[in-house]
């Protein structure tokens, strides 16, 4: 096992992430080991590796590795008069504009965040989506 391999295994047995009653019975450590098997194997040196996991990260989730366009075949209809954009999920489109849904992301004191329809934000292309955190006091339940 590589040195990132011991580091990543003894970090989530630590975390419980291997341990049947944890998230998924175990199963997300052994995915995430899957995962960092093939990262170590690559043999990324550090500039590479954070390049690699930057893009990644972004690709896994779903996000834009380049400005979202606005191009007609960047948009799928959704709803009437309504389209959400392929490549981006959480921008959409009216007839009043473009927006992104997750443009505010309003974080509690306890860190807890959502969202909501404050969320929105005007989108101008070409756009690269960006979330600015705002601090609001604790919910009241």
């Amino acid at each position: 096992m590589s040195n990132l391999e011991l580091h990543a295994r003894k970090e989530m047995e630590i975390a419980g992430l291997f341990a049947k009653d944890s998230d998924y019975g175990g199963m997300l450590g052994d995915a995430v080991m899957k995962m960092v098997k093939v990262f170590a194997d690559e043999g990324h040196s550090g500039f590479s590796a954070g390049m690699a996991i930057s893009i990644f990260e972004k690709v896994a989730r779903f996000e834009p590795l380049s400005p979202l366009t606005g191009a007609d075949d960047e948009w799928m209809e959704v709803g009437e008069n309504t389209w959400q954009n392929v490549r981006c999920s959480h921008v959409f489109k009216n007839a009043d504009g473009a927006y992104d849904i997750e443009g505010k992301i309003f974080r509690e004191p306890d860190g807890c965040c959502f969202t909501s329809y404050d969320s929105r934000v005007p989108v101008t292309f070409p756009y690269t989506p960006k979330r600015e955190y705002v601090d609001v006091p604790a919910s009241k339940d």
